[in-house]
């Protein structure tokens, strides 16, 4: 095609070309507004938690709270920005228990549904994948369920918050209650826990410590993948060592498992803890009878001297017609501390609104927040204990409203 052609082929077709590109550029910008996006008049935060998997029973708790917290901003008024307010937007997704979706999950809560905030996810391996990729896009993060030197460990935070109980107190428990309730034993301990990031920290190293600073003899310490179902050969072992005490740290399916085979296997140690997988419902509910006398670390109770800790259980068994747990109000008191904080921030700019986190000074349901130079606030411990459904505290005295099981029964 000789130049003189190509000039006459184009003006041709240029009353077309003028026809065409208003309707490609109105195509274009139909797409952008299909794009899920904030909307201008609403403050979105975000939260990919277990709903599904292993860790459901978790999740649950969790969406109650986080949901609950949101609704009473919303039910007075929204948030103030700009002098202007604003309802909130909860949006959640689910993790199923898998530390890469909740790292996919939380990218698609900042680029998709375009999240101001975040809270986070349960136990350390879900929660620190999604704390990285907010740390990473610098979006301010606020988390409970997260044991704290686990938190710690990962790396120096910025953007992350975490207010949960601190696994050297936790592994301490077990020795300081024996002592203080004089509970006789022969002082033979045996250890069960996963491989995951809590399990290698509370059985691995810090229960075996703490024992032998007490006086006890760990006679087994056995370590399994957080994916193991068979437990009979470590349940043997521990039988055949005559250990009174034996120390679980697993998530909940493994948790009921194990239980199952010491009962089926004859075995019945005098002290049975269960750190984690021992501490939602579902446990109790998988078991019946065999849940009771179970021990395991509390960080929250009903009867706590802390504003609305009575009414939120019973709000929740109201509502739900469940029995409640103690991570209905961490998950609450995470979600609080955020919204409180983007009130003081008065803005949706995610380093006025951290700076804002950084400042908390309040007492929530779980006690006095306060985060330190790591970015974490201590919830104290007690020792709740599986009894008929219901986990009374029996350790310490003074906070005590039940009296132990001991042996187990």
């Amino acid at each position: 095609m000789t130049t003189t052609s190509l000039h006459q082929w184009l003006s041709r077709r240029a009353p077309l070309a003028r026809r065409l590109v208003p309707i490609a550029l109105l195509s274009l910008a139909a797409a952008f507004a299909t794009a899920p996006a904030r909307a201008a008049d609403e403050i979105v935060i975000g939260a990919s938690i277990p709903l599904s998997g292993p860790l459901a029973g978790f999740g649950s708790f969790q969406k109650w709270g986080y949901s609950r917290a949101v609704d009473e901003v919303n039910k007075a008024g929204g948030i103030a920005i700009d002098g202007k307010k604003m309802p909130v937007r909860l949006v959640l997704r689910d993790d199923k228990t898998d530390p890469n979706a909740t790292a996919a999950n939380t990218e698609s809560l900042l680029s998709r549904d375009k999240a101001v905030a975040l809270l986070g996810s349960c136990t350390p391996a879900l929660v620190n994948a999604g704390a990285l990729v907010a740390e990473r896009k610098k979006i301010p993060l606020v988390t409970a369920c997260n044991p704290l030197e686990a938190f710690k460990s990962v790396r120096k935070w910025t953007y992350v918050w975490d207010l949960f109980f601190h696994e050297p107190e936790l592994a301490a428990i077990p020795f300081k209650a024996l002592r203080d309730l004089k509970l006789e034993t022969n002082k033979k301990v045996a250890i069960f826990h996963d491989n995951g990031p809590d399990g290698q920290v509370v059985g691995g190293t810090l229960w075996p410590n703490m024992a032998k600073d007490a006086g006890y003899d760990v006679v087994q310490n056995a370590s399994f993948p957080i994916d193991n179902t068979q437990f009979t050969s470590i349940v043997a072992e521990a039988k055949a060592k005559g250990a009174d005490i034996v120390l679980i740290d697993a998530i909940t399916p493994q948790a009921v498992s194990i239980r199952k085979q010491i009962a089926s296997a004859g075995y019945t140690p005098k002290l049975l803890v269960i750190e984690k997988g021992a501490e939602p419902v579902q446990f109790a509910e998988a078991l019946g009878k065999l849940a009771d006398g179970v021990v395991v670390g509390g960080y929250w109770d009903p009867s706590f001297p802390y504003p609305g800790a009575k009414e939120l259980a019973t709000a929740f068994e109201s509502e739900t017609k469940l029995t409640s747990s103690q991570h209905i109000a961490d998950s609450y008191a995470a979600a609080q501390i955020l919204l409180d904080a983007i009130v003081a921030a008065g803005s949706l700019d995610p380093e006025k609104i951290n700076t804002a986190i950084s400042r908390t000074d309040k007492t929530y349901v779980v006690g006095p927040i306060k985060f330190d130079e790591n970015h974490t606030a201590k919830l104290p411990l007690v020792m709740l204990q599986w009894q008929s459904g219901k986990t009374p505290i029996v350790w310490p005295a003074d906070r005590a409203n039940g009296k132990i099981l001991f042996p187990v029964p």
